[in-house]
């Protein structure tokens, strides 16, 4: 009996033995890992070394050279090889777009001082940039913020034969609003802009139209929701009808038991 449990055990052990030396083949032939090296052509490509604002003037320490993908360099950026005294070039240059940290840099996002100032680098070409006095109570109690869009309001006496209205016409829709004051994008989280000014970008015709409004009447901005505040926005603007004497459908108003007309186009 003895024996035969002798023999017994061998046979396991050595069928057991057969067994791990069997499922270590099997393991080495599945792990095994095949690495490729493939060399990543790279050139230096002008970033931002830090966050900048719209409107900043870039100093040579806000830039700095940084090794780009060859394939991934599109034919906008700047390259050291291509300008390679290009941080003290744009020295003093204006940002006429943010950048983030990291982001190449384009001459198209930045203008030298010698072309012109912060407000003529971020105006869009073929567009005018004018100011409209404002207050609180002119320009949505201080929420309309830069890059937002408005109406421009005018509120004017209207003489009749017998008597002198007062009448509001919207003479410009959807237009877009460059600074508030002397600041010319939002500031961090801040949601109100304190501000005597509002600068306005329009067309040279629209130009004209404000300038004529300021001469009959008071100035007043209506904010518009992002929902329809986008450029291409359903009858983004007014020609002018109002000033011109085509008017909408009169409102009767009654002020000290007199009936009284106030005209509008909306």
């Amino acid at each position: 009996m003895k024996r035969a449990r002798v023999l017994v055990l061998g046979i396991a052990i050595l069928a057991a033995g057969g067994a791990a030396m069997l499922a270590r083949g099997l393991i080495s032939t599945t792990e095994k890992v095949v690495t490729i090296e493939k060399d990543v052509s790279t050139i230096r490509v002008l970033v931002a070394a830090k966050d900048v604002n719209l409107g900043d003037a870039v100093r040579s320490k806000d830039l700095k050279w940084q090794p780009w993908p060859s394939d991934g360099a599109t034919k906008g950026y700047i390259t050291q090889k291509n300008k390679p005294k290009a941080l003290s070039e744009f020295e003093g240059a204006i940002a006429r777009a943010p950048f983030l940290e990291g982001e190449p840099i384009t001459n198209q996002k930045l203008i030298k001082k010698s072309d012109g100032g912060v407000m003529a680098a971020i105006l869009p070409a073929g567009m005018r940039a004018i100011s409209t006095p404002i207050r609180e109570e002119t320009a949505a109690g201080g929420f309309i913020l830069p890059a937002d869009r408005v109406d421009v309001i005018v509120t004017r006496r209207l003489k009749t034969a017998n008597r002198e209205e007062h009448v509001s016409d919207t003479v410009l829709r959807n237009v877009r609003v460059l600074a508030i004051g002397q600041n010319i994008e939002q500031k961090g989280d801040k949601k109100v802009a304190n501000g005597k000014t509002a600068t306005l970008e329009l067309t040279p015709r629209q130009a004209e139209l404000l300038t004529l409004a300021h001469s009959m009447g008071d100035i007043s901005l209506a904010l518009r929701s992002l929902a329809d505040a986008n450029p291409g926005a359903k009858g983004p603007q007014s020609d002018g009808q109002a000033l011109a004497g085509e008017r909408g459908a009169p409102i009767k108003l009654m002020k000290y038991g007199v009936k009284s007309r106030v005209f509008g186009l909306n």
